[in-house]
């Protein structure tokens, strides 16, 4: 039988399972039945005669016992689930693979000082002519003021809260906080963005929430909702496969939709962009005299009637982990084309990226995922580049990856935009991308000057 007790660790909370989980380094914590000291995981045959228990054949990480496999089967969370009617596979996800993207990617360990420099310089030269110093719009918000100045919150918790203060600012700047609106966090976890968008919003009606999520977790913010007068839902699907404009509530609701995000990790900035602006409903021309509803910049919202256009009346999602990026995904492949740039460019770029915090893990605690993957990329290098030039170049692939994005959506008609939303201090990744309609010969003329800024034309 498994050790159920170690030496120096606490005894297991009262009512729950005495059995020790070595890989975990506690006593396992789930309750017990009456007269039980461990739980049905954990029971041994001898305890329950005859009985036996096997691994269950949709997850062997867990067990079952097997005169109960059949019931179990009906209800194990790991069982195929019936897909959602917003589920559609891969509908985000990119281009399928070309000869290009078939490029084989080598890991930067792996070439020679010779490529390296190469493609350092390929980067400096096409980066040249890029803005490489975002404009600062660190602010704050009331919603958040009562919360930043309780001293119960600890240093880790007050830079969260910062940083939503701030995207909130960026919110309401750019005149995103409103009525008769739907705002879709993805990556939304706990979905603690969107609770502080609807503590702000608190005064104001007809205002909707969808949180996307692939993870099944615990979502302990939920119940703070209860009394709000917004409508919370979930989505729980991975945004490479929500279609928007076939969920139930925008397709009854027809209402201007606001994608927003905290630290969309890599590739899921792309899938959201993609996400939102597929069935969207550019926004071109002056406002139509008789919109109500609509207070986007729209013309002609979409009829009742048919299959819905969405309307996407602003983007504000802060980025995160580059070197998580991918060619398929990635909806700047024009933009990097029109650079002279392709897959296998970008794959060098996407790895050296992470070089713009690597260096600085220590300088701040929101360094959230990913440490190992970054490791590796700092090894790749030691020796070749002093640390403060890894994490220039680091920041010049960020600027070009980001780039693309902002023209992604310049060429659908937004004024897109890159900013530092926070400081260093609070968070190394500290950029956010916002993007708002832009109305008629207006939109040609800053289109048309991106291209020949950028030597696209």
């Amino acid at each position: 039988m498994a050790k159920q007790v170690a030496d120096g660790v606490h005894a297991p909370l009262p009512g729950r399972c005495s059995f020790y989980v070595d890989r975990k380094k506690r006593f396992c914590k789930m309750i017990v039945a009456h007269g039980k000291t461990v739980c049905g995981e954990h029971m041994s045959a001898k305890e329950e005669g005859d009985r036996k228990r096997i691994p269950c054949p949709l997850d062997p990480k867990h067990t079952v016992f097997e005169d109960k496999l059949e019931k179990h089967l009906k209800k194990c969370n790991s069982r195929v689930k019936p897909k959602p009617v917003y589920f559609i596979q891969d509908i985000n996800a990119g281009q399928e693979a070309d000869a290009d993207a078939d490029v084989k990617q080598i890991p930067l360990a792996s070439r020679s000082k010779e490529d390296l420099a190469s493609f350092i310089k390929t980067l400096k030269q096409v980066t040249a002519g890029l803005n490489c110093d975002y404009a600062d719009q660190t602010l704050s918000h009331p919603a958040l003021q009562e919360a930043l100045s309780d001293n119960k919150n600890g240093d880790s918790a007050i830079k969260h809260l910062k940083q939503q203060a701030s995207l909130l600012g960026n919110m309401d700047r750019l005149g995103l906080l409103g009525p008769n609106r739907c705002f879709v966090e993805f990556g939304a976890g706990r979905g603690k963005l969107s609770h502080w968008v609807d503590i702000a919003l608190r005064d104001v009606s007809n205002v909707h929430f969808l949180l996307v999520e692939r993870a099944t977790t615990r979502f302990k913010v939920d119940g703070k909702h209860q009394g709000s007068t917004s409508v919370f839902e979930r989505l729980q699907v991975d945004i490479q496969h929500l279609c928007l404009a076939k969920v139930p509530l925008l397709m009854k609701e027809h209402l201007p939709v606001i994608g927003i995000g905290k630290h969309l990790c890599g590739a899921a900035t792309d899938l959201a962009l993609r996400c939102l602006l597929r069935d969207c409903h550019v926004a071109a021309g002056e406002p139509s005299p008789k919109r109500t509803r609509w207070d986007c910049g729209c013309t002609n919202p979409p009829s009742p009637a048919k299959q819905p256009e969405l309307c996407i009346s602003g983007v504000a999602i802060a980025l995160c982990c580059h070197h998580r990026c991918d060619w398929k995904h990635y909806v700047g492949q024009e933009f990097f084309k029109s650079q002279g740039l392709g897959a296998e460019e970008f794959g060098v770029f996407q790895r050296m990226s992470s070089w713009a915090t690597c260096g600085m893990r220590g300088q701040a605690e929101e360094f959230e995922e990913h440490d190992q993957d970054e490791e590796n990329a700092l090894r790749d290098v030691e020796g070749i580049l002093t640390p403060s030039e890894r994490e220039h170049l680091g920041r010049l692939c960020k600027l070009l990856i980001d780039q693309g994005r902002v023209q992604y959506l310049r060429e659908r008609g937004y004024d897109a935009s890159l900013m530092y939303y926070t400081s260093p201090a609070v968070s190394l990744e500290n950029v956010v991308l916002t993007a708002v309609p832009i109305r008629g010969q207006e939109a040609a003329a800053v289109l048309a000057a991106d291209k020949t800024n950028l030597g696209v034309i």
